[in-house]
């Protein structure tokens, strides 16, 4: 199901940034007494109610010509534009500013739900103020502390209360649910083409074609498939950063509704930061994934340099080891064939539910062959283990505490499994419980 998108929003400086950590649970965005810090949308997920939704912390919306404000603003828009909820943050400390009313002005125009928050709100005595934020035109205020976490619940109760009611979305059991993420222009739409072996998508060179997400359904050697293309550029054709910047809120939105997610690589500019971050966010989804290195056709394409190339993305994707490498042209068709197996194999070790006997099995072996740790003259005992989950495969391993699973032999245990099962183009999750 399609997760809703929130964005906090508002002028440096009024504590957006602790707002979006202390909702995700962790430190993610820079937090700093100076306006500005953050610079770029962050995206992170949240859950509030049992319902799941895609945070978006982004820069201060300040009015000036200064190049770095109209980027800080544009990344805004681009947030505002793709929220189905607006969170709007000012300063209780400070009052309305007549930066608070421009910022106001913007969000009317966007005809999203607004939650209007008002922060740093520490005390008693400074929520009898609240009141005069009615003048904004947003309804209730609601006061709160980032800082402190008062009042967010209240808050989030009237987030979620404007999430889109949608049912949930029914797959279908024998379907395979793909999409194709990667920078703007690195052959996403061409490859659906050359897949269905039609323009099915529009095809251009100029970056950010494909500004929605496309369903198109596929049958081909009796497996049924769904495939996403997504890309973007700001709807109303204008661009308002750098594109390899926006790609990412289009790529978590195909992200959410696919099994198996082809993360695309451009052969002929390599590998960039932004490759990493995008695919970083389907691995921690926990789904299947196929690194597709695109335009081989234009690299002197020998066995050697596929090798060469594809150390290279071992190294920058280390986190993606399991993940494999399928080489192509979307252009010329070439080595085509070997993309639509791969993507069956890896959605197969995806969904794989190991015997609990056999599983044990594989675990007791790994024990005699590396025994468990001693920790603070504590050793580790490990019990049992069962497959508790599919999409991805998910284990527990039953231990006598917890505490004593090191990162390091609970990866030894992860090698072991894959090992023994396969497990390719899949992660794989392993949690150690205390029995009973």
């Amino acid at each position: 199901m399609r997760k809703s998108v929130v964005a906090i929003v508002g002028r440096p400086n009024v504590g957006k940034s602790t707002i979006f950590n202390r909702l995700v649970g962790e430190r993610i965005s820079i937090v700093e007494d100076t306006p500005g810090v953050t610079r770029d949308r962050i995206y992170s997920e949240a859950e509030w109610l049992n319902q799941k939704f895609n945070l978006i912390d982004t820069g201060g919306i300040e009015i000036g010509d200064e190049p770095l404000l109209i980027q800080m603003r544009q990344q805004a828009e681009i947030a505002i534009d793709e929220a189905d909820v607006i969170i709007f943050i000012v300063n209780g400390k400070e009052g309305i500013t007549a930066a608070d009313e421009e910022v106001a002005k913007m969000l009317f125009k966007s005809n999203k739900p607004i939650v209007l928050g008002v922060n740093k709100m520490d005390n008693p005595e400074m929520r009898a103020t609240v009141y005069e934020y009615y003048s904004l035109g947003f309804g209730e205020p609601y006061p709160i502390s980032g800082a402190h976490g008062l009042g967010l619940g209240d808050l989030l109760d009237e987030v979620v209360s404007h999430f889109p009611k949608t049912e949930e979305d029914e797959k279908e059991e024998d379907t395979i649910y793909f999409s194709l993420i990667g920078r703007p222009n690195v052959g996403k739409s061409s490859l659906v083409n050359a897949i269905l072996n039609e323009n099915r998508v529009i095809v251009s060179d100029i970056e950010g074609t494909t500004r929605d997400a496309i369903d198109t359904h596929l049958q081909r050697d009796g497996q049924n498939y769904v495939i996403t293309d997504t890309a973007g550029m700001r709807k109303r054709g204008k661009v308002y950063e750098s594109t390899e910047k926006y790609s990412v809120l289009r790529a978590l939105k195909a992200i959410d509704r696919s099994d198996v997610v082809l993360v695309l690589i451009d052969a002929e500019t390599g590998i960039r930061e932004q490759d990493k971050k995008i695919a970083g966010y389907a691995h921690e989804a926990g789904r299947a994934i196929v690194i597709v290195v695109n335009k081989w056709d234009t690299i002197e394409s020998n066995e050697k340099a596929m090798k060469e190339f594809e150390i290279k993305i071992r190294a920058h994707f280390q986190f993606l080891d399991y993940a494999p490498i399928v080489f192509l042209s979307a252009k010329t068709k070439k080595r085509l064939h070997t993309l639509m197996p791969m993507i069956q194999l890896v959605s197969e070790n995806h969904s794989k539910r190991i015997p609990t006997n056999v599983l044990n099995d594989v675990i007791m072996d790994a024990l005699a062959m590396n025994p468990t740790p001693t920790v603070k003259g504590r050793r580790l005992k490990v019990l049992y283990a069962t497959q508790v989950a599919v999409k991805p495969p998910s284990f527990v391993i039953f231990v006598n505490d917890p505490e004593l699973m090191h990162f390091s032999y609970k990866r030894f245990l992860e090698n072991k499994i894959r090992d023994a099962f396969g497990f390719e183009g899949t992660p794989i999750k392993i949690f150690a419980r205390r029995r009973g």
